[in-house]
């Protein structure tokens, strides 16, 4: 879902009329892919239908929210972004102990047709109210950044801020994969409580999601990113690190939850800059985002911005997969170490704790005066 939202964010802006229908769309597609997945036999098969017509699916329904969520909010548009991101850990609590409890009831085919249906149903009405602040018309275009302008790739303060965007990526999803085999391995947990974990995670997400939305209103993106750093590595390198027993575990779920999984909430402050840096020559002209420095009549749109910072997270992720199973591959420092350093996950944990202090290296280069 991350690599192709330069592409399906392109042809939103440029042709915003049939954009207006994305959102059925995409959601059509994505529960095509989830009934197809119920009758697959092999790998191949749930490759294609829930790795790819899902993932689809999936991009053409949510891009649309990002796009106009741009033009429906100025001063508070940090806040918005972050409770709208804070809506996927709400998910994250409370989608998978539905699931689990249809899987052990009806089995894994007629859960899937049923988890089709049931997405379709309660998420189609909702696509009426995904809509623009303002009519498409045929004028529109002349009142945006042309999405085709992509000069800002190259620039240096964009490939700083996307670097460190890439490498927070690498390690950001592996706590997610392997918090609970960690918990139930070197912990001895059962399976509920090696679930919780997940739980834990998703739900500090949500509220670190909308804090940190609320403060890249208020101030520097690279402030925002060294508050999430801070607490991703020191969270991943001292509470995960050190952990032997469950209480401590779920600390770090917290802390991570509520640090890391605010990342991508500091992105609005990053859309920010990169308007305000590019479009210098145009300020106090007409401004489609109704604000200085979130779009107007210059060359860098605001949300092929976001759409490539979201290319870069998805590398970082697509990566991040093959990579933590060499990091882990031998249980390395088995019985050599200390806490979850010794636990097997030892090297994992620590290229976490490296990545996330890594993420924060815009907050470093702004100081050097990079930014």
């Amino acid at each position: 879902m991350y690599l192709d939202t330069p592409l399906i964010m392109g042809l939103l802006r440029r042709f915003p009329a049939q954009g207006r229908w994305s959102p059925i769309f995409g959601l059509v597609v994505m529960c095509l892919g989830i009934a197809m997945s119920s009758f697959a036999t092999t790998v191949t098969h749930l490759i294609i239908t829930q790795g790819v017509l899902y993932a689809i699916g999936g991009s053409i329904a949510y891009s649309p929210c990002i796009v106009y969520l741009d033009e429906w909010f100025v001063k508070r548009k940090g806040l918005a972004y972050g409770i709208m991101w804070s809506g996927t850990g709400l998910a994250g609590v409370a989608l998978p102990l539905l699931l689990e409890h249809l899987l052990l009831t009806y089995g894994f085919e007629t859960t899937l047709r049923l988890w089709a249906c049931l997405v379709f149903v309660l998420t189609a009405p909702l696509a009426y109210f995904i809509k623009p602040r303002l009519p498409p018309s045929p004028q529109q275009k002349h009142h945006h950044p042309n999405p085709l302008a992509l000069r800002f790739l190259v620039s240096r303060k964009f490939a700083l801020y996307q670097l460190a965007n890439i490498v927070e990526a690498l390690g950001f999803f592996l706590p997610g994969i392997y918090l609970p085999s960690y918990a139930r391995s070197a912990l001895g947990a059962s399976p509920f409580p090696s679930a919780l974990t997940l739980l834990l995670l998703n739900v500090a997400s949500v509220v670190g999601c909308v804090a940190m939305g609320s403060l890249i209103d208020r101030v520097h993106v690279t402030t925002c990113i060294l508050v999430s750093t801070v607490g991703a590595t020191l969270g991943t390198l001292l509470l995960w690190g050190f952990s032997t027993s469950l209480p401590v575990l779920y600390l770090f779920c917290v802390v991570y939850g509520a640090f890391a999984g605010s990342f991508t909430s500091t992105w609005p402050g990053i859309m920010r800059e990169m308007t305000r840096g590019e479009n210098a020559a145009v300020e106090g002209g007409e401004n489609g985002g109704g604000e200085e420095g979130y779009g107007g009549d210059g060359n860098v749109d605001p949300i092929m911005v976001f759409a490539f910072l979201g290319l870069g997270r998805g590398v970082g992720n697509v990566v991040s997969g093959p990579l933590s199973e060499v990091l882990v591959r031998g249980s390395p420092w088995r019985g050599q170490a200390l806490g979850g350093y010794g636990s097997g996950y030892g090297s994992l944990i620590a290229f976490t704790g490296v990545t996330a202090l890594l993420g924060g290296g815009s907050y470093v280069w702004k100081r050097m005066g990079w930014l």
